[in-house]
């Protein structure tokens, strides 16, 4: 087990008559990339904003790189980087001086802010764009620029809030790369998202959370092993087949056989699956039917997490 660099009990926050967080538990270790997932209104950004010291709880007790959040909010901010959902970088400023400007701003003097800011555009892959103003970067540029401000004082735990919105499919790639790096190098990042492919592929560790309490605290492969076996499908060339086809699924099926005639399918949950499919495909051929594809299916991460949120809403 690695070191344990945020901890949240019970947490409890409350605006009005609206409950933000309910008894909200949270931990990260060192070097981790931990996802906060849920819908809109969940209690994610207000989770960031409590752990990066901008917001009091009501209840319970949460600890950042060592610090109690609430007794030590100076110490804890010394060893935090925060990334909001909008991008901190003055546009008319080059690369360069926009790192330099955010160095002196935490008291760097002159020259290691220089050296800071020349270190986080090499790491951060800007060094070619360091003398470039940042108006003319793209979505993703910037987006990493940003992150490179927030690394000024090489923070133990960083915070990043949908840090991907808005960004074009290489944009995103761009962010990914360079949050993977930095939990590479030792950082703990905490990221919330509304993109179930960026949890997938960047998250040691997913909290879901919902109406401010969690939900299910797992690894990627564990919340997909909570849907269950994985599922034959069938893809049918003609869907007046879709009939026969189930019937041939049933056989070898564990589970409810499903019939999506929109998408001219037929699937079920397997225990064996490469005996299924085989036994299938056999079937499929003695009948002579023609199918567009045949094969096995994982459960999604987004399959898993919709399944989590609609049996909390019952």
């Amino acid at each position: 087990m690695g070191t344990t660099t945020v901890e949240a009990s019970n947490l409890g926050k409350r605006f009005k008559d609206t409950a933000a967080l309910d008894g909200f538990d949270l931990t990260a270790e060192a070097g981790t990339v931990l996802g906060l997932l849920g819908p809109n209104g969940a209690g994610k950004t207000t989770t960031v904003r409590i752990l990066t010291t901008l917001l009091r709880f009501d209840t319970g007790r949460a600890a950042v790189a060592g610090f109690d959040v609430a007794r030590d909010a100076r110490q804890v901010r010394r060893r935090i980087g925060l990334t909001g959902q909008q991008t901190a970088v003055d546009e008319l400023l080059t690369a360069r001086q926009n790192l330099v400007l955010f160095g002196k701003l935490f008291r760097l003097n002159k020259t290691r802010a220089g050296e800071r800011a020349d270190e986080l555009l090499a790491q951060f892959g800007l060094s070619e764009a360091a003398n470039r103003q940042a108006k003319g970067f793209s979505g993703g540029m910037k987006r990493r620029l940003d992150l490179a401000a927030s690394m000024i004082l090489a923070p133990q735990v960083l915070f990043l809030d949908e840090p991907t919105t808005g960004l074009d499919p290489a944009g995103r790639r761009e962010v990914w790369d360079a949050v993977e790096g930095l939990a590479a190098d030792g950082t703990t990042v905490v990221l919330t998202t509304h993109y179930l492919d960026e949890a997938d592929r960047l998250c040691d560790r997913i909290a879901v959370i919902d109406h401010g309490r969690n939900l299910v605290d797992d690894t990627p492969a564990g919340l997909k092993r909570r849907m269950g076996a994985d599922r034959l499908e069938i893809i049918a060339a003609d869907q007046s087949d879709l009939p026969v086809l189930r019937e041939i699924i049933a056989v070898v099926a564990d589970g409810e056989t499903a019939v999506d005639e929109g998408a001219s399918s037929v699937s079920a949950p397997v225990k064996e699956p490469v005996a299924a499919l085989t036994a299938a495909a056999t079937a499929v051929r003695d009948k002579r039917l023609t199918v567009a594809d045949i094969g096995l299916r994982r459960p999604t991460l987004d399959e898993a997490f919709l399944e989590l949120i609609a049996k909390e809403d019952q």
